[in-house]
């Protein structure tokens, strides 16, 4: 399921150097997906909490690609922060010992500067408490976006299952009257080849076999047990769409089943009424299967 979540919070903790500007962010992207896929796309600052951000969302989130990312606004976003004087004259000193001992070697360029003191100024692991309850509350709007979504797509469903069970009660009447259809061509096919012998001995040899052959059609294009297997199908998906938690997976197996219903529904179809009913159900299934695939 889709969703979208994003916090801010400030420093890791009050009296550092770089607290009053520097601020920790996380955006929580979630796009449709029948697995759990999580990406991470944290600074190197943030990448030891890597597994218990996995942990977190995998205890709260069953489906969708997940996109996790980070950032610490004031160093990251805002490029590199400026080196301390302390650490710069203990470079300075160390560079001057080093060349004390090594003439030709070559003095510490601004980009090596840099690197050295963002290095130095890095805390490991002192944004991993402010990151983690920041992931909480990210979460949780990241859930209520998707639980809103998720009403969306139980509203599209239910619509859905209004129109299966209306083209399943336009299949109902049609077997009946496709074998008394059928009955009569018999009928009429046999007292048309028995037209030379007698009236009484042709119409009864026309009745009987006609009634032989139609009972034996009226077997094979019989639907009334696949109608009825889809009936409770759908009564199973209207049940698991009213109690919610965690369907998708329920609810995609039943799809399945729907479908191989309307497929046998279509199968024996001895008519193109019956051949555009199992059509039009199997269109609407398939966008079912499109969305159940979504939900969590």
């Amino acid at each position: 399921m889709t969703g979208y979540a994003t916090a801010q919070t400030g420093g890791p903790a009050q009296g550092s150097s770089d607290a009053p500007q520097a601020a920790l962010g996380l955006e929580i992207r979630s796009v449709n997906s029948r697995f759990l896929d999580l990406v991470f796309k944290l600074p190197e600052d943030l990448r030891g909490t890597e597994p218990a951000l996995r942990e977190l969302l995998s205890s709260r989130l069953k489906r969708g690609k997940v996109e996790v990312r980070a950032w610490i606004e004031g160093r990251s976003d805002s490029g590199p922060p400026a080196p301390n004087p302390s650490d710069l004259q203990r470079l300075v000193n160390l560079q001057d010992g080093i060349q004390a001992w090594c003439p030709k070697a070559a003095p510490l360029s601004v980009a090596e500067i840099l690197q050295l003191t963002s290095r130095q100024q890095a805390q490991p692991g002192r944004w991993n408490d402010s990151l983690l309850t920041l992931a909480q509350t990210t979460l949780d709007g990241l859930i209520e976006a998707r639980e809103r979504e998720g009403q969306k797509l139980a509203a599209m469903l239910k619509d859905r299952l209004v129109q299966l069970r209306k083209l399943a009660k336009e299949a109902q009447p049609l077997v009946p009257e496709l074998v008394a259809q059928q009955r009569q061509r018999f009928l009429d096919r046999w007292n048309e080849a028995l037209g030379n012998a007698g009236a009484d001995a042709a119409s009864a040899s026309a009745q009987d076999r006609a009634l032989a052959e139609a009972t034996a059609f009226a077997i094979r294009i019989d639907v009334a047990e696949e109608l009825t297997r889809l009936a409770a199908h759908l009564d199973e998906i209207e049940r698991l769409l009213k109690k919610g938690g965690e369907t998708g997976k329920r609810l995609d197996f039943l799809i399945q089943e729907l479908h191989r219903e309307a497929n046998t529904l279509g199968a024996k179809s001895s008519s193109l009424e019956l051949t555009r009913i199992s059509v039009d159900m199997k269109v609407l299934i398939e966008q079912m299967r499109e969305q159940v695939q979504n939900i969590e």
